[in-house]
């Protein structure tokens, strides 16, 4: 580590510490191993470091991140004092923390929306069936933003809890655009196909038509027949005036770019 670097984050105006701290993440993208040790020294000795450093540099955290950050980041969390914790939060889910899931369940708590919000999207990645149980509510959240992180959060998790919370909002809908909720089920391919196919056939025409979009998100080709049909013959119409026809033949679209992509991921 250069001690040079060091001082360039603590001395000097907020600006210029603020474009050296990009600089040093430039260089700790491009392998330099003595910026990444200074930006780990900043994780380690957060309060030696101004907030605005440290948010920044945790929205980076895989640049430079290692297991070694795990204890500071973990006493960051905590840290109401300094007052960076949806940044540590963030740290904790780049770097796969998993100690830091107890305190992301008391960050869902917090005054701020932020730290709610980083604490939702961490748990998603960091959590287990274990926490299904606080997450689900929040899909009942007043908040739009919360209701989706919270759907993605169990959509990653997964399992047959978060699968339950999930389908339980696609039938008996809070709110009229779910299409947040559609692509967490999607997230459940193959098994749930034949439960969306046969929610295609449903007399609602919202539940048809979200049945429309989590089928095309599944980029699935047994969904083709129950998309196509409902492109060529549905002529049913949402709360919110969304046509079913049009949702089957934009999620024939998703499934054909979804496909796409992998098959060029593969090649």
């Amino acid at each position: 580590m250069n001690s040079a670097d060091t001082r360039l984050l603590r001395d000097g105006d907020l600006e210029t510490r603020e474009e050296n701290l990009r600089v040093l993440l430039e260089r700790a993208d491009a392998g330099d191993g003595s910026a990444k040790d200074t930006l780990r020294v900043l994780v380690r000795d957060y309060p030696a470091y101004h907030r605005a450093l440290y948010s920044r540099a945790l929205n980076r955290a895989a640049v430079f991140g290692d297991a070694s950050l795990a204890p500071s980041l973990l006493d960051a969390l905590a840290d109401t004092r300094y007052n960076c914790q949806a940044w540590a939060a963030m740290g904790c889910a780049a770097l796969g923390v998993r100690e830091a899931v107890p305190g992301l369940v008391a960050m869902l708590e917090h005054s701020q929306q932020i730290a709610r919000e980083q604490a939702v999207i961490a748990l998603g990645e960091l959590g287990d069936e274990s926490v299904v149980a606080v997450l689900a509510p929040l899909l009942r959240d007043s908040d739009s933003w919360m209701r989706e992180r919270a759907a993605e959060a169990l959509g990653l998790i997964g399992g047959e809890a978060a699968l339950a919370a999930l389908w339980d909002e696609f039938e008996n809908r809070r709110y009229f655009r779910i299409g947040y909720i559609a692509s967490a089920l999607a997230r459940f391919a193959p098994d749930i196909i034949p439960r969306l196919c046969a929610a295609a056939r449903s007399d609602d025409p919202d539940q048809r038509y979200w049945a429309a979009v989590a089928l095309g998100s599944t980029g699935d080709d047994r969904a083709v027949p129950t998309l196509e049909r409902l492109m060529a013959e549905d002529r049913g119409s949402t709360v919110f005036d969304g046509m079913v026809s049009v949702a089957a033949k934009k999620g024939l679209r998703t499934l054909r770019r979804i496909q796409a992509a992998i098959a060029a991921r593969e090649s």
